[in-house]
């Protein structure tokens, strides 16, 4: 039995989160209510032995993991990057629906971006790397909104397109797991708030 949990941590809000603009490469601060946020974490993570802590590279990711107490100990992983919006970086879903009626990140992904095929292929690299570190203890990811619920789908065995199926604030701890030999959510959009 694997006793493996993957810790998801969205980092805490910035102003493109906030105001709902797509948020891939663009590298920007946390807000100062991110950086609570962040903050908040700090005693929900600090008696949980890691394994490894793994983050995005962008400051957004890194920032919530140093306040959150782990930055010391983390590695980045380019992989958890955020989805690659594309021509719809920086824009809201609104405004891309004036052009495209309907359209939605998980089904018709983004021109000059990626894809939910292309996103899944990078979360099964995340889950294999994880799985490759250890079967047994606690991983933390830091990383965003979009590249999380992916990982989860793809956790699942649903795949990537099924993260449009979990909400996920910013600022939250999310935890996977097994039950047994099935893959499972064992905690999700759990924030510094929150009891725990």
């Amino acid at each position: 039995m694997k006793n493996l949990q993957l810790w998801l941590i969205r980092h805490g809000a910035t102003e493109w989160a906030l105001n709902g603009r797509h948020t891939g490469s663009t590298d920007l601060p946390l807000l100062p209510q991110g950086e609570k946020e962040a903050t908040a974490l700090a005693p929900l993570l600090k008696d949980v032995a890691f394994v490894a802590v793994l983050s995005s590279p962008l400051q957004r990711a890194q920032r919530t993991c140093a306040l959150a107490g782990l930055g010391m100990s983390a590695e980045i992983l380019p992989e958890l990057i955020e989805w690659g919006y594309g021509k719809y970086e920086g824009i809201t879903t609104a405004e891309i629906r004036q052009t495209v009626p309907k359209w939605n990140i998980w089904d018709q992904g983004c021109p000059d971006g990626e894809d939910a095929t292309d996103v899944q292929a990078r979360c099964e690299r995340i889950i294999e790397r994880a799985l490759a570190i250890t079967s047994n203890g606690d991983i933390a990811l830091f990383a965003h909104g979009h590249i999380l619920r992916a990982l989860t789908g793809t956790w699942l065995g649903l795949g990537a397109a099924a993260g449009r199926l979990f909400k996920l604030d910013t600022g939250s701890i999310c935890i996977l797991g097994f039950e047994k030999e099935q893959r499972v959510i064992t905690r999700w959009n759990t924030t510094g708030a929150s009891s725990f």
